[in-house]
C-alpha cells in the first residue's frame, strides 16, 4: 500500500501555483481548492486533437481555462457545509498593468500562480491546494470509469466541441463529456456551462465511488494508474491531499454540499473592449466572506 502511494504521488505534476506574494492573505480555517480544467493541448497527438475535437495549442491562442472552480471544506462538522462556488472564466476581474480583464486571462499571462493570485485578491480566500486537469486527461479518466451517465433536458448541437446530443438519460463517453462541459451553446453561454460542469462533476463522483468501480479491477487499475499523470497539484501537494479532496467531493453527489456561481449582475466589457461577466459586489462578498470565515454560506 505504501509503495503504491509512493508511485501515485510520484507520478502526479506538480507547479508552483500558491508561491507567497506580498500582502498575501493568511491561512483561515477550513481548506480551500482551486480547480481549474484547462484546455491545454500539450502532449495530444493529431489523433487525440481529432478525437477530442480540441484543435491544436497554436490555433487556439495558447493555453486558457475551461473550468476555474473554488472548494471549501469546513474544518469541523456543523461549521457550514462543503461548498463549491464556479468563477465563470469570462468574469471581469482587475489586474494589475491590463486593467480590467477575464478571469482566465490571468492563467494565459502568468499561469497558475496569477489565476490563484487574483482569484485570491478578488474574493478574499486564502487558497489552500491547486488541482488543475486538461483536456485529455479529464476524457481519459471518464473513459476508465466506463463513462458517466447524464439527463439534458435539452438536445445541444455544438460543432465547435464536438457535441451532438438528443434530450434525455444517457451514457457519456470522455470525448462526449468534454463537450458537454465545454459547450457554451446555450442561451446564457458560459453561466449555463458552469451549471453543467458542476452537475458532471458530481456524477462523476459519483460514479467514481459507486460499486461499478470500487469493487472492478478492470475500472480501478486503470483509473489508479492514469489519474495520477493527468493532475498538476501544487509543488505544497501530495496525494493525500487529494484523496481528502475527493473524500469531500463524495458530498457532490449525495447532495450534502452547496454548490452554486458566484451571484452576478449583468454584462459588461474589459479593457479589450469584449463582455465579461460582472459580479454582484455585495452578494458575491457575502459568500467569499462566509467561506473565509468557515461559516454556512448565505441562501
Amino acid at each position: 500500500m505504501l509503495c503504491a502511494a509512493v508511485y501515485v504521488d510520484r507520478s502526479l505534476q506538480h507547479v508552483d501555483a500558491l508561491a507567497d506574494y506580498p500582502g498575501r492573505l493568511a491561512p483561515t480555517a477550513g481548506t480551500n481548492w482551486l480547480i481549474v480544467g484547462s484546455d491545454s493541448r500539450a502532449g495530444l497527438t493529431p489523433a487525440q486533437e481529432a478525437r477530442l475535437t480540441t484543435g491544436d495549442e497554436a490555433a487556439a491562442g495558447g493555453s486558457r481555462t475551461d473550468t476555474i472552480m473554488l472548494m471549501h471544506i469546513p474544518a469541523l462538522l456543523g461549521g457550514g457545509q462543503t461548498t463549491l462556488v464556479s468563477l465563470p472564466r469570462d468574469s471581469s476581474v482587475p489586474l494589475a498593468g491590463y486593467g480590467r480583464v477575464k478571469l482566465n486571462a490571468a492563467f494565459s499571462i502568468g499561469g497558475p500562480a496569477l489565476l490563484a493570485q487574483t482569484v485570491e485578491k478578488v474574493t478574499g480566500v486564502h487558497i489552500d491546494h491547486y488541482a488543475e486537469i486538461g483536456f485529455a486527461g479529464f476524457a481519459d479518466l471518464v473513459d476508465d470509469v466506463g463513462g458517466v451517465q447524464m439527463c439534458p433536458t435539452e438536445p445541444i448541437n455544438d460543432p465547435l466541441a464536438g457535441l451532438n446530443i438528443a434530450a434525455g438519460c444517457q451514457m457519456f463517453d470522455g470525448p462526449k463529456a468534454l463537450g458537454y462541459v465545454r459547450t457554451r451553446h446555450s442561451p446564457r453561454g458560459d453561466l449555463d456551462r458552469v451549471v453543467r460542469q458542476r452537475e458532471f462533476l458530481g456524477a462523476l463522483i459519483a460514479q467514481v465511488t459507486g460499486p461499478a468501480v470500487l469493487i472492478n479491477p478492470f475500472r480501478m487499475v486503470p483509473l489508479g494508474i492514469d489519474a495520477p499523470g493527468t493532475m498538476t497539484v501544487d509543488n505544497g501537494d501530495h496525494v493525500w491531499n487529494l484523496a481528502r479532496l475527493g473524500w469531500a467531493m463524495r458530498a457532490l453527489s449525495h447532495d450534502d454540499a452547496v454548490t452554486t456561481t458566484v451571484p452576478f449582475s449583468g454584462f459588461g466589457t474589459v479593457s479589450d473592449g469584449s463582455s465579461a461577466v460582472l459580479w454582484d459586489k455585495q452578494a458575491a462578498a457575502r459568500l467569499f466572506n462566509a467561506l473565509a470565515q468557515d461559516q454556512a454560506v448565505p441562501h
